[in-house]
This record gives structure tokens, C-alpha cells and sequence, in this order.
């Protein structure tokens, strides 16, 4: 059964969820405590911290979950809907996260309802683990890790997702009909965001906006992979929570992902931009991403991913910056932002997304 509301999400439901994930077996939950977790941002989906107490405690028996149900505000819902985020996040957990060597979340139970669109998925809490404060960034440190886990999911996917062609692509239609937006899109986020973009800015987003489809399909012509598409900061949680990631932590298992309700399949340049160019403060970024970007080649090539020269890599991370203006501008476009901690976010995103575009001459690649 998909709740409804927290009134629904009873200390029995919970019991039955975890009996079925096999997180315990002849134990109860007794006691739950709610709590709302990123109150005020409210983009694509409503989450929320259950802290359980049980009649005796088994081994595997999670102290709190994490509960992911969707948008309470409609006009977010309503996106969610026609992209397919709340459906495609489900089928991810259920279809796809075994397939995988990137850490995710456990998932304790993942449904969707094709006739309301509702959902919910369970999963595990990760209150032990930190994530970067998505306005002031990032470290170089957990970048290089984030990079390293990227590098592991693309290379896992590398050519190897024709079978999964209910993800959609960078060149699926549902972009084509973004691209048609673009003009309105633009016209609603500059008037509100104008203010937050460096000089140069207004004048690339309008190449943008007249050859956003252009550079799609020139992005559809490289390789293909599983995207993450939303490969920020509040989607990445982290073992270690030092500015710098101790060399024996470099690997998968020192970042959890989570928010796959974007996955797309396409180039891993654009989750590679997405993670340098919308994570990490401006300055780091310039100093230390072409060394990231020749250490996630490094690490695809390792797994086997033999056709695709680092040259390539970089084109493509040229062109994927172009790509993730798409956030920003959308988001701020289009969608309720509930607080001005939402409304900070975006203009930081749009900011550095933008300096990217413009340090990079990727306009250039379009002309």
C-alpha cells in the first residue's frame, strides 16, 4: 500500500516493510518519530526521517529509515509526472541498483502507482554520513571521491543500456520538447535570476536557448551509459566529512548516491559537469577539474571502456556544461521554490553552471 500522509505510515505498515525487506523477522515496531527532512526547498519529492523503536531489537533492524513520497506542491508534482521522475526512481531501486558497484542507499521497499502517480520508497538512513552544503560547495577532496564512484557507474553501464530503453535519453523527445520550451524558460528564469549570473552570461544563455537541441544530439553521438542527471550535492552523502579525503578513502564505498528519479542514459560528461561545474566553488573548480577529468578517464579506461580518448572526454565535458544550465534555468523557471534558502540555491547553481560555460569556451563547440 502507498500512504497517503504520515496518518498512514503506522508502526504496523512499517513492521510489514521491514518484514518483507527481511530487515527483521519476528520483531515489531513499537514507536515512530517523524521528522521532515530539507523543509522549504520542496523541488520533486517530500522526505522524511521515521526514527523507529521495535519490541526487541534484531541485528539488521534499522534504528530510523529515510521515507520519499512525492511533491506536496503541485505545480512540482506535475513536472515529476510528465518527466517520469517518481516512476523511473522506483524501477531504479527495484530493476537497477544491483547492477551497480556504486554504493546506494538500501532499499526497503520502492512502489508506484501508474493510475495517481503516487509513490513511496523506504530506504535506508544515512544520518551517520555528511553531504556538502550545496551554496558553499563541496571540497576537492569529495569531489575526486564523487568523480572515482561516477567513473565506476559509467564504466559499469558503458554501452550497456540498450536493454533499459525505458530510461530516456539525452536525445529522447521529452528534451526535444525542453528544447522548444527554452525560449519561455529563459524569459521566466532571467527575470528572476538575472542578478545572480556573471558578465558574458545573458549572451551564452541565449546561444543556449537557440541551440540547446543542437548540442544535445551533439552530446547523443558519443557512448552511452546509465546517468545519474541530478549529480549535486544534496544527492551525495560521505563517510568522511574532512575537507580532505584521506588517500585509502578513494573509492566507491566512501559516497553514498541517492535521488535517482533523473536517470537517463547518455554520455557520463554530463554527470561529470554537473558534479564540477554545479558542486565546487568557481575557483576550485578552475585549478583542479582538468585533473579530476583525466583521473575519471583513467579509471574508465581501467574497467575496460577502450574507444573513447580523453580528447573525446573533453568535448563532451565542454558540451555537457551547456547541458547543465538546463537545471538552474528550468528549475528557476517553472517551479515553486518554497524558501529563499530555494531560491539561493538556484542562483548559486545558475552561477556557477554559467562560469563554467564561459572559462571553458564552450559556446564555441556551437557557433
Amino acid at each position: 500500500m502507498i500512504p497517503s500522509g504520515l496518518s498512514q505510515m503506522t508502526t504496523r505498515w512499517f513492521t510489514d516493510v521491514l518484514r518483507s525487506a527481511r530487515a527483521i523477522s519476528s520483531s515489531a515496531v513499537t514507536g515512530i518519530h517523524f521528522e521532515p527532512v530539507g523543509v522549504g526547498i520542496g523541488i520533486m519529492g517530500a522526505l522524511t526521517r521515521a526514527t523507529l523503536s521495535y519490541d526487541n531489537v534484531e541485528p539488521d533492524a534499522p534504528p530510523a529509515v529515510m521515507v520519499k513520497v512525492t511533491s506536496p506542491y503541485e505545480a512540482n508534482r506535475a513536472q515529476g509526472v510528465v518527466l517520469g521522475f517518481y516512476e523511473a526512481e522506483v524501477r531504479f531501486y527495484n530493476e537497477l541498483s544491483t547492477r551497480t558497484s556504486m554504493r546506494v542507499p538500501r532499499c526497503y521497499l520502492a512502489e508506484f502507482d501508474p493510475a495517481t502517480s503516487d509513490f513511496v520508497i523506504v530506504m535506508q538512513d544515512l544520518g551517520g554520513c555528511v553531504a556538502a552544503d550545496p551554496v558553499d560547495g563541496m571540497s576537492v577532496g569529495q569531489a575526486e571521491v564523487a568523480a572515482s564512484a561516477l567513473a565506476d557507474l559509467h564504466g559499469g553501464f558503458w554501452k550497456r543500456v540498450d536493454d533499459i530503453d525505458w530510461v530516456a535519453s539525452v536525445v529522447d523527445e521529452r528534451v526535444k520538447a525542453l528544447s522548444g520550451t527554452w525560449p519561455e524558460l529563459w524569459a521566466s528564469f532571467s527575470a528572476r535570476f538575472a542578478d545572480c549570473l556573471p558578465d558574458g552570461a545573458v549572451a551564452a544563455g541565449e546561444q543556449i536557448r537557440d541551440s540547446y537541441w543542437t548540442l544535445m544530439c551533439m552530446l547523443g553521438d558519443s557512448p552511452w551509459t546509465l546517468l545519474h542527471q541530478d549529480f549535486r550535492c544534496d544527492n551525495l552523502f560521505f563517510d568522511h566529512p574532512s575537507d580532505h579525503v584521506s588517500d585509502d578513502a578513494q573509492n566507491d564505498a566512501s559516497v553514498v548516491v541517492i535521488d535517482w528519479q533523473s536517470i537517463g542514459r547518455g554520455p557520463g560528461a554530463y554527470d561529470l559537469a554537473a558534479l564540477l561545474g554545479g558542486c565546487l566553488p568557481i575557483n576550485d573548480r578552475r585549478e583542479h577539474e582538468e585533473r579530476i577529468v583525466r583521473d575519471y578517464h583513467a579509471r574508465i579506461v581501467d574497467q575496460g571502456v577502450r574507444d573513447y580518448a580523453f580528447d573525446d572526454l573533453w568535448r563532451d565535458y565542454r558540451l555537457a556544461h551547456m547541458a547543465s544550465t538546463a537545471v538552474p534555468v528550468h528549475t528557476g523557471g517553472t517551479m515553486a521554490v518554497a524558501s529563499e534558502r530555494g531560491r539561493q540555491l538556484i542562483g548559486t547553481l545558475a552561477e556557477r553552471h554559467f562560469t563554467a560555460v564561459l572559462d571553458l569556451h564552450a559556446t564555441d563547440l556551437i557557433c
